[in-house]
């Protein structure tokens, strides 16, 4: 009989870890839970049965991931100021761009009362032009389920939008 090597703990004994160090980190438990989700399935999309030290690759995929949405937080707040900054030529109306910001501000405040994949699922669609059945793909998730999210979503909007409203 041939020894056995070391059984290796898989990367789901570190689930309540990586969700804890990131609940740390972003003072948001949903939030963490999202990016953990975002990660385990970025994970196993990939070669993983090649992983030496699966909890350091999942704490760097997480990390990843984060640095990316940041980073496109980081641009939308650019694509706002480049805006801003169009509105206040001589053609531009800036009432007309103040009111279309503070309703941006309105949306992005209840985009992010909701679940990550709420989030993504909206402003891939909205805003990037991916059709339900591509972003589906994207998050392994049914269509229908993306689409039941998009319900949810235009909802959450729609009721926080009306009580804003005068």
């Amino acid at each position: 009989m041939t020894p056995q090597p070391p059984r290796r703990p898989g990367f789901f004994a570190y689930y309540e870890e990586l969700v804890g160090t990131w609940t740390r980190r972003l003072r948001n438990r949903q939030q963490a839970e999202d990016l953990a989700h975002d990660t385990f399935v970025r994970v196993l999309e990939s070669k993983s049965a090649l992983v030496e030290q699966p909890r350091a690759y999942l704490h760097q995929t997480a990390r990843n991931i984060a640095v990316d949405a940041y980073r496109r937080e980081d641009r939308r707040g650019a694509m706002e100021l480049q805006a801003f900054d169009q509105s206040m030529s001589p053609n531009g109306d800036p009432e007309h761009f103040m009111h279309a910001f503070q309703l941006a501000d309105s949306i992005e405040r209840a985009l992010a009362e909701l679940p990550l994949n709420c989030r993504k699922i909206f402003i891939w669609q909205k805003i990037e032009g991916l059709t339900q059945q591509e972003i589906a793909e994207r998050l392994g998730l049914s269509k229908n389920m993306v689409e039941k999210y998009m319900i949810r979503t235009l909802r959450h909007l729609r009721d926080r939008l009306d009580a804003l409203a005068p």
